[in-house]
């Protein structure tokens, strides 16, 4: 058999070749390459110093509670049902009462600004336009009401530590109330700072000093030091006026007195909705469902805390049993992907906080960048819940994600 040849024609190898005509709009190439929460870390690790880099990525002492979290949601394995003919999925969760378009909630960091020059204003008005839910820190770099006043639109929390000054405690509470804060989110894992071993030798500060070691670095990172250098002052806003140390800081905030008999004045203080993180056993969250907060988190602080803390995700099916439906239940810590976020849904999570991938997003390309983020979440979540014949994140139970042994 013969086949007869022909010259090629244009139109069959300009397809093949991929080429197209030139752009002159300004393109972040590294951006689109990044194709998931990885990516987005690889890439933001290029971007920014060493020692911002690993305030994000880092944890106490050998970090066996990061690894340990992360090997975890690994062993998940979901179960598919086939010829579901799940053509469009439902992302929406309820979280406190109202609608958000994934379940998926941005975390409190600290110091924001720190990893781009707009920080919480960048992650914020993000939030707003991918209808998710922003948690401001107490060591935030943006106060409450100016974050309010850039970015009005969205849902908003408020991050809290009791402070051994209750007074000071008061003002931050006066500060959210007024700036109208949906939540406040009391974070009770930290008596005492975590061990951070890669910050002490880091040096990490707040602002960062420019010593031998960071000039080095400096001139290798030339855009993230030039926005450092030419917009405001790095602060932490909401204690406009505390001009002391890291570790004076931290000692003043952290109070290893707090106890449970500090929730009801907290209650009666915010008088709103009141979400308690840092949660790592069942006695706590049955006593605090006794007390009638209105959620908790499962959290051993990102890693960042103790070592060798609770997993969350093995400690959720537990609690759940315990609380049943009385409180919302969230976690958080070693999300890398939207299977991880599934997983916790199934197991009976209302929604899961992350803060390391919106970090990455935001070193990586800003307001862009945790955009990109969201997409990135969203599309996975899509694709996943197709392939397991789940057509809405609600219907989601235990018996959808499984832990291997």
């Amino acid at each position: 058999m013969s086949v007869r040849r022909q010259f090629p024609k244009w139109s069959s190898v300009a397809p093949l070749l991929g080429w197209s005509w030139p752009s002159f709009r300004r393109r972040d190439r590294g951006l689109e390459r990044s194709l998931t929460i990885a990516d987005l870390r690889n890439l933001a690790r290029r971007r920014v110093p060493k020692s911002v880099f690993d305030y994000v990525e880092g944890g106490s002492l050998q970090e066996l509670s990061i690894q340990r979290a992360k090997q975890t949601f690994t062993k998940v394995q979901f179960h598919t049902r086939v010829l579901q003919g799940v053509s469009e999925v439902d992302f929406r969760a309820q979280i406190l009462g109202a609608p958000t378009s994934m379940p998926l909630i941005l975390a409190p960091t600290g110091y924001t600004r720190m990893m781009h020059y707009l920080g919480e204003y960048a992650v914020a008005a993000s939030a707003a336009k991918q209808d998710l839910i922003y948690t401001l820190s107490t060591m935030g770099t943006v106060s409450p009401e100016d974050l309010v006043k850039a970015t009005p639109e969205g849902r908003k929390w408020f991050q809290l530590y009791l402070w051994q000054n209750r007074e000071q405690s008061r003002d931050f509470i006066v500060q959210a109330k007024r700036a109208q804060f949906e939540a406040l989110v009391l974070t009770v894992d930290t008596p005492v700072s975590g061990m951070r071993l890669r910050d002490t030798r880091n040096g990490l500060t707040v602002p960062p000093k420019i010593t031998a070691k960071t000039f080095v670095n400096m001139a290798t990172k030339p855009r993230w030091w030039g926005n450092l250098l030419t917009t405001p002052p790095l602060e932490f806003a909401a204690m406009r006026g505390y001009n002391r140390s890291l570790f004076e800081l931290a000692q003043l905030i952290f109070d290893p007195t707090a106890t449970m008999k500090d929730i009801p004045w907290l209650q009666d203080e915010w008088g709103g909705k009141l979400i308690v993180k840092g949660v790592q056993s069942v006695e706590d969250a049955l006593e605090l469902k006794k007390l009638g907060v209105d959620g908790i988190v499962l959290s051993n602080h990102g890693g960042r805390q103790m070592d060798r803390g609770i997993v969350p995700l093995e400690l959720l099916p537990e609690v759940k049993a315990a609380v049943g439906e009385s409180m919302e239940v969230f976690i958080d810590g070693g999300v890398d992907n939207a299977g991880d976020v599934l997983a916790a849904v199934a197991h009976g999570a209302h929604g899961v906080m992350i803060g390391r991938p919106y970090l990455y997003a935001l070193m990586a390309a800003g307001e862009k960048g945790v955009d990109h983020m969201a997409d990135i979440f969203r599309q996975e979540m899509d694709n996943t819940l197709k392939l397991m014949g789940v057509p809405k994140v609600s219907d989601l139970t235990p018996l959808h994600a499984k832990l291997r042994p």
